[in-house]
C-alpha cells in the first residue's frame, strides 16, 4: 500500500462519511480472498493492515514436514515447509513445528490484486448505501426537499440530493401538474433497503404531510406549545385540522395562521392552494364537532360518546355551508372528530320534533369565535330534504 492509497481513504471518509476502519478491513478481506485464490486456502493466512501508513502484512504459519515431494499440491505449498527450507530460516526447526512465513505481495500476481481492487470498491458501494439509507432511515415520517428529474410511467421521480425517491401516483395531489425541474416538499412514507440501493417512498397526499409543514412553519408547535390533535384532508382539495394550547395565554389557532397570515399561507402555498381549515380543539365532543363544521353555525349538538354518533341542528340557512359542496365540509368534519353526524336544519328538527328530545342536553352558542379558514368563499351545494348524515 502506499501515501496515495492513504490519502484516498482520508478523502473517502471526509467527503463521502465512509469510514476509514471500514475500508481498511475491506482491504484485509480483499487480500485473505486473494491469498484464497492464489494458494487454494487461506485458512493459515492472517492479514493485517497498518491504519496509520496502509501498508500491509501477510503471514502464513506452515508445518514443517520432511519434504514436499516432486510434485507438491497447491494446498500443500501453502500450508506446509519443508525441513531443509524451514532450517534455513531457523536452525532449530524441527518435523511438526510451525513457521510463520510471510508473504512477499508479488506471488499475488496480476489476478490477486484485480481481486483485491474489486472488493474494496464492493465494499465502498456497500458503506456508500449504507450512509445513504441510515440518513434517509432518520427522515422517514419527516418531509425531504427535492427536485422532478424524470417521469417513470405515472410516477416520478424526486431527487434528494444523494438518491431518487419516487412519487407514486397514489401519493400524487391529483390534479397537481408536475413538471422537470420543479422544486417541492414531500412527506417520506417508507425507506427499504435493498442490495441495489436504497428505495424511498414519499407522499404529497398523506395528511402527516400538512402535519409536519405545520411544525416547520410554527414554532409553538416544535417547541411543544401548540399541539396538532387531529386532521382530516381531502388532498388538493381541503384539510381540517384542530389544535389546543399547553399554555392558557397562547392562542392556537392565531399561532397557527400567523401574522396576516404568513404562516398558514406558506403551508396553503406548498400545497397549491388547498383550502386549510384551523380549529380549536376541545375534549367535549358537542363543542369539538360544533367547531369542527366551522364556518357553518350550529344551534345545537347532542353526542354519544359511546356510539359515536351526534345529532347536529342548524340554522335553516347554514344548512348547505354545514354540509359543504359534495358533503366535504361534513365529511372532513365527521374524520376530523371521529364521530358519525346527522345534521339536520332548524325546520327539520322541529317538523321531526327533535327540539323535544333536546331538553337537558347542551345547546351551544352560534356565535363561536374558534375557526379560522383561509378560503371559505366556496359555494356549497347539498340535498336538504331529509337530514343529511355524514360518516366518518
Amino acid at each position: 500500500m502506499n501515501k496515495e492509497l492513504l490519502e484516498a481513504l482520508d478523502l473517502l471518509e471526509k467527503e463521502k462519511n465512509i469510514s476509514k476502519a471500514a475500508i481498511l478491513e475491506a482491504i484485509e478481506n480483499s487480500l485473505i480472498s486473494a491469498c484464497k485464490n492464489n494458494f487454494g486456502t487461506a485458512d493459515n493466512v492472517k492479514v493485517s493492515v497498518n491504519p496509520n501508513t496502509c501498508d500491509y502484512s501477510i503471514i502464513q504459519s506452515k508445518e514443517v514436514v520432511e519434504s514436499l515431494g516432486n510434485k507438491p499440491s497447491l494446498e500443500d505449498k501453502a500450508t506446509k515447509i519443508s525441513l531443509a527450507e524451514a532450517r534455513m530460516k531457523n536452525p532449530n526447526l524441527s518435523v511438526g513445528d510451525v513457521v510463520l512465513v510471510p508473504v512477499i505481495s508479488k506471488e499475488f500476481g496480476r489476478i490477486a490484486a484485480g481481486v483485491a481492487k474489486n472488493v474494496i470498491l464492493q465494499k465502498i458501494r456497500e458503506e456508500e448505501r449504507k450512509v445513504i439509507f441510515n440518513d434517509y432511515y432518520m427522515k422517514e415520517r419527516d418531509i425531504v426537499s427535492g427536485v422532478v428529474t424524470r417521469f417513470m410511467g405515472k410516477n416520478v421521480a424526486i431527487n434528494l440530493g444523494k438518491i431518487d425517491a419516487v412519487l407514486a401516483e397514489s401519493e400524487q395531489v391529483k390534479g397537481e401538474e408536475l413538471k422537470l425541474g420543479d422544486r417541492l416538499k414531500v412527506f417520506v412514507l417508507e425507506v427499504k433497503d435493498n442490495p441495489k440501493g436504497p428505495r424511498i417512498s414519499v407522499s404529497r397526499t398523506h395528511p402527516e404531510f400538512v402535519k409536519r409543514l405545520f411544525e416547520s412553519e410554527v414554532p409553538e408547535i416544535r417547541d411543544g406549545v401548540v399541539e396538532i390533535k387531529s386532521i382530516a384532508r381531502e388532498a388538493g382539495s381541503r384539510t381540517k385540522i384542530a389544535v389546543c394550547s399547553n399554555e392558557p395565554d397562547i392562542d392556537p389557532v392565531g399561532a397557527c395562521v400567523g401574522v396576516d397570515g404568513v404562516r398558514v399561507n406558506a403551508v396553503v402555498d406548498e400545497l397549491r392552494g388547498e383550502k386549510v381549515d384551523i380549529v380549536n380543539w376541545d375534549d367535549n365532543p358537542a363543542y369539538l364537532i360544533e367547531n369542527a363544521l366551522s364556518p357553518a353555525k350550529v344551534i345545537a349538538v347532542v353526542a354519544d360518546e359511546e356510539t359515536k354518533e351526534a345529532d347536529v341542528i342548524v340554522p335553516d340557512y347554514q344548512l348547505s355551508l354545514a354540509i359543504g359542496k359534495e358533503g366535504q365540509n361534513a365529511r372532513l368534519a365527521a374524520r376530523l372528530t371521529g364521530y358519525k353526524i346527522d345534521i339536520k336544519s332548524e325546520s327539520q328538527a322541529r317538523e321531526l320534533g327533535v327540539f323535544d328530545s333536546l331538553d337537558g342536553n347542551e345547546d351551544m352558542s352560534t356565535d363561536s369565535e374558534d375557526y379560522t379558514d383561509v378560503d371559505n368563499n366556496e359555494d356549497a351545494e347539498a340535498e336538504t330534504e331529509n337530514g343529511n348524515d355524514i360518516e366518518e
